[in-house]
C-alpha cells in the first residue's frame, strides 16, 4: 500500500509540474521573440551607422584634399612675396 501512495504522489507531482513547465516554455518563447526583435533592431542600426561612417569618411577625405590644396596656395603666395623688399621711407628734416 505504501508503494501505491508513493506512485500516486509521484504521478500527482508530475501532473502539477507539467503546466509549470509549459508556462516556463511560454515565457522563454516570449523572451526569445523579444531578443530576436532587439537583434533585428541592432542590426538595422549597425547598417545605418556603417552608411554614416562611409559618408563621413568620404567627407573627411574631401576636406583633407581641399585643405592640402589651400595649404599649397598659401605656400605659393608666400614664396612669391619673399623676394620683394618693402620700400623704406626716409625721414626728411624740414
Amino acid at each position: 500500500m505504501t508503494r501505491k501512495n508513493i506512485w500516486s504522489m509521484l504521478a500527482i507531482a508530475i501532473a502539477l509540474s507539467l503546466p509549470l513547465a509549459a508556462c516556463k516554455d511560454v515565457k522563454a518563447q516570449q523572451e526569445n521573440e523579444q531578443l530576436k526583435s532587439q537583434v533585428a533592431e541592432l542590426q538595422k542600426e549597425n547598417g545605418q551607422l556603417g552608411n554614416d561612417l562611409e559618408a563621413m569618411t568620404a567627407a573627411r577625405d574631401a576636406l583633407t584634399k581641399d585643405n592640402e590644396k589651400l595649404k599649397a596656395e598659401i605656400k605659393g603666395r608666400k614664396t612669391k612675396h619673399t623676394g620683394k623688399k618693402a620700400v623704406s621711407r626716409k625721414h626728411r628734416r624740414s
